[in-house]
């Protein structure tokens, strides 16, 4: 006899994640097991501090609010609708439930156990991933501290669980690595690596790698005479060694040096420090085995003498982009590799163009990156925005100099145009004379626009405060800079203005968790992810960096770091939106790959369940600091 009620519940699970990627017979095995609920109005599921059920639950029907009870006050973190999985956490963290789950309407929900879904992970690595980034994503405790690794879909825990990375290419190391016995003297390794030319030699016993020596552990420790040469190896030696199975990737390679600040890895049996060594992997190796690694492109770069060399590296740069992301490598080691080499595409063109000058510069001048790049945030290929600051010269020489600015401002952004690098549609370029400007002129303008807030100055203000000196004297930016701050200093409404602009857009999502998208125009019933997700963001970082004087930063997760330093008690805040940042900056580099475009537009339809859940889990962080900006900086009393 057929279960017409499991055939039901498989027909609306089948078209939800995960069980949109289970075979027939593990979604059957779940619905046939499958207990239906029937939850009225304001009634609960379960409760905060309650031991949690034996099944996890997903809305059938109606509308499940989760809510988070602090200091008395019970606040609504979400609220779950159709197809939403919710009361998941505690049963994969053994945990008590972190905050209640009460029907906002009746509702119909499949309990499903959580003991049949263990069976189904074992075998079915798909699942395991979106699990992992739902139930991080559903439960929002706000900013509980013992819970904040998983507030969000946590790129290191999804890392470390995603197999992406072995599918790449494996680095290839030395399998015959020099090494020496810990009482071997530093003379004698030193007479070891000279001899057989090399950089480095490993300290091992019982063919463990216990340490490791390189040529500037000699420079600093030996050449310095801090140590004398007679002594053993295991004085000056590196110790623990950082260890590494064979089938290490090239990706997971610099990550690892990265993080470690070291330019060695030993390759062992087993990939731990108790096993056998059988290589080396050294900085060098992974520059020679990775044409595509961001240090072979720089010295490309270097070594480039027309704009056609720019172009073949910036092209590079963009399938490394695309392999970074698809190796799901943390987005902030993205973004600094990805700023380095623009800047370096900037620099050379800027060195190219001054040659092609009749004459060098006759005055001291910086250029300066703004928007995106100057917050070492661009990623995908955008349009240009940058300006130019020239040394005071006497009223006399100042047209004759200006000139040669406009002049060799013209020639770098066509370069940079004919690199990929579009003009900007507001022509928010230093080949503008509006951007062009003496140190003096910038010092007026930066001035004019803090202490006249006029709409249109604010704009100015969000694009030309976050600029970043990419070529040039270092000295003339520091000046502005600190121009600006006491022009706001001693103007401090301006603040208040910035303020309200910062909350022009209001939270991503409406009551009832819809998107909020384009009412018209071209992208009409599109999701604006720039400025409804990142700016909002970006806007707050800026002017609370502002507020406190911060001067250094213009990088928002940056910006954020050294706020918690002076707003300690707004730590988790500020760590939510560091963490929101990430995960929508990541999003929206994939959407603009994927559709070969800027990503900020994106079409709703085209998202699965699992990728709508992952954004609007970072949404909350984003009306949650536009709310402290309000009370901070009293909006409401402006708009």
């Amino acid at each position: 006899m057929k279960n017409t009620i499991a055939e039901r519940i498989f027909d609306f699970l089948k078209d939800f994640p995960p069980f949109d990627v289970l075979n027939k017979e593990q979604l059957f095995k779940i619905s046939s097991n499958v207990k239906v609920i029937y939850i009225e109005n304001e009634s609960f599921v379960f409760k905060q501090t309650e031991a949690p059920h034996e099944s996890f639950y997903v809305v059938k029907d109606g509308a499940i609010g989760l809510y988070r009870t602090m200091e008395n006050d019970q606040i609504l973190v979400d609220i779950c609708d159709e197809g939403d999985i919710f009361g998941l956490r505690p049963l994969v963290q053994n945990d008590n439930y972190l905050m209640s789950a009460k029907a906002t309407e009746e509702s119909i929900l499949y309990a499903i156990s959580v003991e049949i879904l263990k069976e189904i992970i074992q075998t079915n690595d798909k699942v395991n991933k979106f699990l992992i980034a739902s139930f991080s994503t559903n439960i929002k405790t706000p900013y509980a501290q013992q819970n904040y690794g998983q507030l969000f879909a946590n790129e290191e825990i999804i890392q470390a669980n995603n197999t992406g990375l072995s599918d790449i290419q494996t680095a290839q190391y030395s399998k015959n690595p020099i090494s020496c016995s810990k009482t071997t003297t530093i003379k004698e390794a030193a007479i070891i690596m000279s001899t057989k030319r090399v950089g480095s030699i490993l300290i091992v016993e019982n063919k463990n790698p216990i340490g490791i020596i390189t040529d500037k552990d000699l420079r600093l420790k030996i050449a310095t005479g801090l140590i004398s040469i007679s002594e053993k190896v295991s004085e000056i030696m590196s110790s623990p060694v950082i260890t590494f199975p064979e089938k290490i990737t090239i990706a997971e390679a610099q990550i690892a040096m990265i993080k470690h600040k070291i330019t060695h890895l030993c390759i062992t049996k087993d990939g731990t420090p108790n096993s056998e060594l059988i290589g080396l992997l050294s900085e060098h190796d992974i520059v020679v085995l990775h044409g595509n690694n961001p240090s072979v492109l720089i010295k490309e770069l270097k070594r480039a003498k027309n704009v056609n060399t720019l172009k073949y590296i910036r092209e590079k740069t963009s399938n490394l982009l695309t392999g970074y992301i698809d190796q799901k490598i943390p987005i902030v080691f993205i973004s600094n590799i990805i700023s380095e080499i623009t800047n370096a595409i900037t620099i050379k063109a800027i060195e190219l163009s001054i040659e092609e000058m009749e004459t060098q510069p006759p005055v001291k001048f910086g250029w300066l990156a703004l928007g995106s790049q100057g917050r070492k945030e661009q990623l995908l290929i955008t349009d240009q925005d940058n300006a130019l600051v020239f040394e005071d010269v006497p009223k006399e020489k100042y047209e004759e100099t200006k000139t040669y600015f406009l002049k060799l401002s013209k020639i770098i952004t066509e370069k940079l145009n004919a690199v990929g690098y579009e003009y900007c549609p507001a022509d928010m370029m230093a080949s503008n004379p509006k951007w062009c400007l003496s140190l003096s002129e910038w010092k007026n303008q930066f001035n004019t626009w803090v202490t006249k807030p006029t709409e249109k100055a604010i704009m100015m203000c969000t694009i030309f405060f976050d600029y970043n000196l990419v070529y040039g004297d270092a000295k003339l930016v520091d000046k502005m800079s600190e121009s600006i701050f006491k022009s706001i200093n001693s103007f401090e409404i301006f603040l208040n203005f910035l303020g309200r602009n910062a909350l022009i857009n209001p939270p991503p999502l409406g009551f009832f968790r819809q998107f909020l998208v384009e009412n018209n125009g071209e992208h009409k019933d599109q999701f604006d992810i720039k400025s409804r997700a990142l700016m909002p963001i970006i806007d707050a970082a800026r002017l609370i960096s502002l507020s406190h004087n911060l001067k250094g930063e213009n990088n928002t997760i940056s910006r954020f770091q050294k706020i918690i330093q002076v707003e300690p008690q707004n730590k988790d805040l500020y760590l939510s939106c560091i963490d929101a940042f990430k995960i929508v900056l990541r999003f929206r580099t994939e959407q603009g790959i994927k559709n070969n475009d800027s990503g900020r537009y994106i079409d709703l339809n085209t998202l699965t369940k699992s990728e709508k859940l992952r954004l609007k889990g970072c949404f909350k962080p984003i009306k949650d600091i536009q709310d402290m900006l309000n009370i901070r900086y009293n909006l409401s009393q402006m708009m």
